[in-house]
């Protein structure tokens, strides 16, 4: 039976292993390790472009991906329609027939949208989510998240580039790196940049940025309200205190632009 990935729990990137004192330190495995790291660390942008192919592909294979006849896939295509690139990555959008609200992009500008999150947001909402991902993929922050779970492996499982040629993943290692592409956590600083270009973004498509706060101001009330808690809320907001800032600087930037609040969804 294929692992459906989105039911498992969110790896940490970084992993703690303490042993005894007793220990005898081989110098010889720390330097192979600090080897692979280095190696990992100076992987080409083909090769890293090759492994988040890996990656995507490994994710479609093993999710159920709805089919283009499915209504999710006819709503999400209407939707993203002329949303073909961002700062030259071309953008392409599916749909997984899953449990749980969430959404998230990658580096090669794969963007994956949750069938239960779409349940629960309107068009705008919706678009304003996808906008937000987007400017984590243009501002690279989805790059470099990768990037440093790809080095975590090389410490842990031997990833690196041999001979100027990728090492081959297992199916392991990419059941691994793909969860951590659906869980990546970013900073404050990377969230706020991502509510900026995804605001811009989707300006200059046409689209309504009120949707970003509005998806935003619905996931803090399902959470007020009846507790409510998804990977996609935990992500976006668990570590982030400032949510209510985020709200109001985006909320006044719309509103100094002079752009109409689309009604409210049921």
């Amino acid at each position: 039976m294929k692992k459906n990935l989105i039911r498992t729990m969110a790896i940490a990137l970084g992993l703690a292993i303490a042993a005894p004192a007793s220990a005898q330190f081989n110098l010889g495995k720390a330097i192979s390790a600090g080897k692979k790291a280095v190696q990992a660390a100076t992987l080409t942008d083909a090769q890293m472009a090759a492994y988040v192919k890996e990656s995507v592909d490994w994710m479609d294979a093993n999710n159920p991906v709805t089919p283009d006849d499915d209504p999710y896939t006819i709503r999400l295509k209407k939707l993203t329609d002329g949303l073909n690139d961002v700062e030259g990555i071309p953008l392409n959008f599916k749909v997984y027939r899953v449990i749980d609200v969430n959404a998230f992009a990658c580096a090669d500008g794969s963007v994956r949208v949750f069938s239960s999150l779409m349940d629960i947001m309107s068009d705008d909402e919706l678009l304003g989510i996808i906008g937000h991902e987007i400017g984590h993929v243009a501002k690279h922050h989805s790059k470099n998240a990768f990037r440093t779970e790809l080095m975590t492996g090389a410490l842990k499982d031997g990833i690196a580039s041999t001979g100027g040629v990728a090492a081959a993943l297992t199916d392991s290692q990419l059941g691994q790196l793909s969860e951590s592409l659906i869980n990546a956590k970013y900073s404050q600083k990377q969230e706020k940049e991502a509510d900026d270009y995804g605001y811009q973004f989707l300006k200059s498509h046409g689209k309504n940025p009120w949707g970003m706060v509005q998806a935003f101001e619905k996931f803090q009330k399902m959470e007020a309200e009846a507790g409510a808690s998804s990977s996609y809320i935990n992500k976006m907001f668990s570590s982030h205190p400032e949510t209510k800032e985020r709200i109001k600087r985006m909320t006044e930037r719309c509103t100094k632009d002079g752009i109409a609040r689309p009604a409210e969804s049921k």
